[in-house]
């Protein structure tokens, strides 16, 4: 029986039991027969010994070295530019590697990628929604968007028993079909760090590729986001923050607004100014 071939994909940065414990998740899962996985890992210059340990634990994964620039979105596109150069994979895994993963996890991709099959006749893209360990509160998965005249959000969804489109996910827990490789590529070059995900999802959509927030939950991730912007934080924190890669990433920013959704180019202008110079009036208006 000829098994299918899933790269999967990680990008890492002194984060050496955080690493550890997601590839022990993702080898303790249940792994259908008929799949292989190759894991390929991205060390963005760690000095906390990560690649040392990974190697000594797991001898078979590919360990790709950052020059401790990259960021995540960098790392990842580094991890997944390697692992098609180096072989021909039917399916892309991309993983946070601070994600603990369920053991059923690949059961629920592969049951979204079923669903997809019968509903559309495309594979697609599946994110497995994750939650936080104290609170089980869904904190990364899909998303859908929402549009009100001028306003425009997003809504968190909730996984169920069973799947659920989606326009936005985020790659903490992402299937990405390598047909989808195939005609929209990988992750833009023009992002540093966050937003790459989103820009992904958009871009697929565009292409009426199917996004599916896959069933059950597939693992635990806290959210590590922090608020930078809240009152109280000296202005020019507030501002370094917009600027940054691990922020609000403004000229990235920007750029994925005016390219998927420039009717709202002028709000989002407007609204990420106000969460900088007038946090307790973006509280406010959030509320």
């Amino acid at each position: 029986m000829n098994k299918k071939n899933v790269a999967v994909l990680l990008t890492c940065h002194n984060r050496k039991a955080k690493t550890i414990a997601c590839l022990e998740s993702l080898y303790q899962a249940d792994i259908p027969p008929a799949y292989h996985i190759d894991v390929y890992l991205t060390d963005d210059g760690s000095t906390d010994g990560t690649s040392e340990a990974v190697s000594k634990q797991f001898p078979g994964i590919h360990i790709i070295k950052g020059d401790g620039n990259l960021f995540w979105a960098g790392g990842m596109r580094l991890a997944w530019k390697t692992a098609i150069e180096g072989k021909s994979f039917d399916s892309y895994l991309l993983l946070n590697d601070d994600v603990t993963l369920h053991r059923n996890f690949m059961l629920n991709l592969l049951e979204t990628e079923a669903h997809s099959l019968a509903e559309t006749g495309k594979s697609g893209i599946y994110s497995g929604a994750t939650i936080d360990d104290i609170t089980s509160q869904v904190t990364y998965g899909g998303s859908v968007i929402k549009q009100n005249h001028f306003l425009l959000s997003m809504q968190k969804l909730h996984p169920g028993s069973y799947p659920q489109r989606c326009d936005l996910v985020n790659a903490n827990v992402l299937w990405v079909s390598g047909e989808v490789v195939k005609r929209i590529g990988i992750f833009d070059e023009r992002y540093t760090h966050g937003i790459a995900d989103y820009d992904y999802s958009m871009r697929a959509k565009k292409k009426h590729i199917p996004i599916w927030l896959a069933s059950g939950v597939c693992g635990i991730c806290n959210h590590d986001h922090e608020k930078n912007w809240k009152t109280g934080i000296p202005l020019k924190k507030r501002i370094s923050w917009m600027k940054s890669p691990k922020g609000l990433a403004y000229s990235e920013y920007m750029f994925y607004v005016k390219r998927h959704f420039p009717l709202y180019f002028p709000y989002s202008f407007i609204m990420i100014w106000m969460k900088v110079f007038f946090p307790f009036v973006w509280e406010r208006f959030k509320n």
